[in-house]
Formats: structure tokens, sequence, C-alpha cells
């Protein structure tokens, strides 16, 4: 893995000639964006992100926390929160930008730690990869709860990006086992990391999953574009 996320984030940190990333999905053309996002304040932050902010309790696991925007707010205002991150790039600049606990961790390797609000913003749910690998994920998850803990989750329905089939429903191409499953391009630089699995999960699917796995899932709030923000407890 070259870390390119991480090293736009960094570079961003310490004036380094950031620039934008490139992101590209197996369904969707290549895109443009600007590391600075990834640095924005509360203010700036969409409606969701705020609510699942307002939403947190306690000790906090902010996971795949990024550049730290959402573990910084949340230090600042007295929380207990531990950052992680696969990306040691991103950790380093979390560590600059004064957060206190952020270590460079696989949720799935995390082991002994008890939180009250786990955090997976910016479709944090994805990370699992595939659909087939939701049940371990979330059993993981639940394993890092305290009895009355609350994992918060943002994600979003891409149903719209498929176009309409004869019948009316949409044409959706064979070669994944579920239409949020994507593959993942990420450019920094001139240079391209290695493809990733991703996914995107609506809600329904989203609510069964964590029914089947001993967890209970609330619609929390609706963005203005297929996303939302889950509450499973």
């Amino acid at each position: 893995m070259k870390d390119l996320f991480g090293k736009a984030i960094l570079d961003y940190q310490t004036g380094n000639n950031p620039q934008d990333l490139i992101t590209e999905t197996s369904i969707s053309e290549s895109d443009e964006m600007s590391v600075a996002y990834l640095f924005r304040d509360f203010d700036e932050m969409p409606k969701i992100e705020q609510k699942a902010l307002e939403l947190s309790k306690g000790k906090i696991l902010d996971v795949g926390c990024g550049a730290g925007s959402h573990s910084l707010y949340l230090q600042q205002n007295g929380f207990d929160v531990v950052s992680i991150d696969i990306s040691p790039n991103a950790i380093k600049a979390c560590e600059l930008r004064g957060l206190k606990k952020v270590k460079i961790q696989d949720v799935m390797t995390l082991e002994n730690e008890k939180f009250d609000t786990i955090l997976l913003l910016m479709n944090g749910a994805g990370m699992c990869g595939r659909l087939k690998n939701i049940t371990k994920f979330l059993l993981k998850l639940k394993s890092l709860l305290t009895e009355n803990g609350q994992i918060l989750v943002d994600s979003s329905d891409i149903i719209y990006m498929f176009d309409d089939d004869e019948d009316g429903g949409k044409w959706i191409p064979g070669d994944s086992e579920y239409y949020g499953e994507v593959e993942f391009k990420v450019s920094y630089k001139g240079e391209t990391e290695k493809p990733f699995d991703w996914m995107y999960i609506d809600y329904n699917t989203l609510q069964n999953a964590a029914v089947a796995n001993g967890l209970s899932c609330e619609l929390i709030m609706e963005g203005e574009h297929f996303d939302y923000l889950a509450r499973l407890a």
C-alpha cells in the first residue's frame, strides 16, 4: 500500500505542495477531490456528520479517522476520543493537529477496549469491502461496545447511479453480489494506489444485517443526496 490518501493529508498538514486527490470507481468516472475538504471544521461539515457528533457520548472510537477533523471537534469539546486509521501518514497528520489518542490500527484487530460510541463517518461501513463481510464486521464492532453503547454510521444508497431497465427497475451489472459494491482507485501526484474494494450500503440492507447480528438499527436522518445516518445499538 502506497498510502496515497494519507500522503495527501500529511502534505496538506505540513504545507508540502498538496494537490487534489483523483478518485475513480468501477461505476464512476475519475473525480478530483480537494484534500482541504478533509480538514473542514464543524460549521463546514454536512448536517449528517454534525448530527453524528452531537449524538456522540462517553468514550468514543473514531474508526478510519483520516485527517482527524471529527475527533478534533470532539476532543475540543471535552470528550475522551480514540482515533484509528490504517494510514501511517494520516495518523502522523492527526498527531501534528494535536490529537492525543491516535494509533495506526485496523478496527478488526482492536482488542480489550470498550467504547460508548463508535463513529463510522464518511461512509465508514464501506471499509468492510463486500457485503459478505458485513456479519464479521458488525460482530467485531459489537464486541467493542459498552452495554449501552452505540454505533453511528453514515452511508449512501447508490441505486440512483444505475440506468433504468425496460421493466421500470434498475439495470445492474451481474459482476457483483450487491449493487453497492465498487472497486475504488486513488491517485495522487502521478502515483496510483492498487484498487481496493469498497461498499455503499443502503439503509434496508444495513438494518437487515444489524438485526441478524443482534443489533438494533434506527434511521436518524436522511441527507439531500441518497445519504443517511443510522444508529446501531
